[in-house]
């Protein structure tokens, strides 16, 4: 990957995880991620495409658990736990895009412990 890709990927993804903060700062409850399924959807999935892109690995696996949950959501399950799981992860992944020292294992554990059943 050349250096402006890999400038441009980090913008992209940067502006995305600050957009869908904004979408979580308005949330307080799981019902809330329902009402905004589809934009969080849609920034999750970008994320999810460009970070294994630009060697973003642990960012890339995080948006992809996310996504499948966030696609449930939209699909009209409810989801006890996804409110916080998404804060959650929203915050490794924008600490991962500046760090490559953090470890994903242990919130990807959680989320497959949590949340087994709609991962399929």
């Amino acid at each position: 990957m050349s250096d402006e890709f890999i400038k441009v990927a980090t913008e992209e993804i940067n502006e995305e995880l600050a957009s869908l903060s904004k979408i979580l700062d308005s949330c307080s409850k799981d019902s809330d991620i329902s009402d905004n399924g589809n934009s969080i959807g849609g920034h999750i999935h970008k994320i999810k495409g460009l970070a294994p892109m630009m060697g973003k690995k642990q960012v890339g696996e995080i948006a992809s658990l996310n996504d499948a949950l966030i696609k449930r959501i939209i699909a009209g399950n409810q989801i006890n736990g996804i409110y916080e799981i998404l804060s959650e992860s929203n915050d490794f992944m924008k600490k991962a895009m500046d760090s490559s020292e953090l470890d994903a294992d242990v919130l990807k554990q959680k989320i497959h412990n949590d949340f087994s059943e709609f991962l399929n």
